[in-house]
């Protein structure tokens, strides 16, 4: 895992990257990025990280208001 600037974002999604948000329901449903799947940090388990795709770059992204 490495922490990567908006340009890398850019370029791993349009080569098939899956952009997920672990925001909570709530958040995510209140503003999240394009294309972004939702799986809330708090819920994550076997099952939910199963629907993502083996095979693609995952970038995991959360923003803290904080």
């Amino acid at each position: 895992m490495r922490a990567i600037d908006a340009d890398e974002v850019v370029g791993l999604l349009s080569e098939g990257a899956q952009l997920v948000e672990v925001l909570p329901v709530d958040e995510y449903r209140e503003e999240h990025l394009p294309g972004a799947i939702n799986l809330p940090l708090k819920e994550l388990d076997r099952e939910r990280v199963a629907r993502l795709n083996r095979d693609a770059p995952v970038i995991v992204y959360c923003h803290d208001y904080q």
